[in-house]
């Protein structure tokens, strides 16, 4: 996939999230490229964005550097007892 059309549905992703807080905002485009994005997708706009060749959104890009983009949001949420940790359970 060219890094133009990455760079292209991450603005689009970005788009999405304009209207919310800039710390939600870049919350949730992470959240987003972790969980539904490959790690090459990833790697590979984060590439461009080091390069600084690219016409990505300011809080997209902010996404792509403030965090590690290693782990899926959606861990915690399908872990057993044992890993789900500071989560635990509001049943009680």
């Amino acid at each position: 996939m060219s890094t133009m059309k990455l760079v292209r549905m991450a603005n689009q992703i970005a788009s999405f999230f304009r209207s919310y807080p800039d710390d939600q905002a870049i919350h949730g485009i992470h959240d987003h490229l972790v969980a539904f994005w490959t790690p090459n997708m990833r790697a590979a706009l984060l590439a461009d964005v080091n390069r600084g060749a690219h016409e990505l959104d300011p809080l997209a890009a902010k996404a792509l550097l403030t965090f590690e983009l290693g782990k899926s949001p959606f861990e915690k949420e399908v872990a057993g007892p044992e890993q789900v940790g500071e989560l635990g359970s509001d049943a009680g």
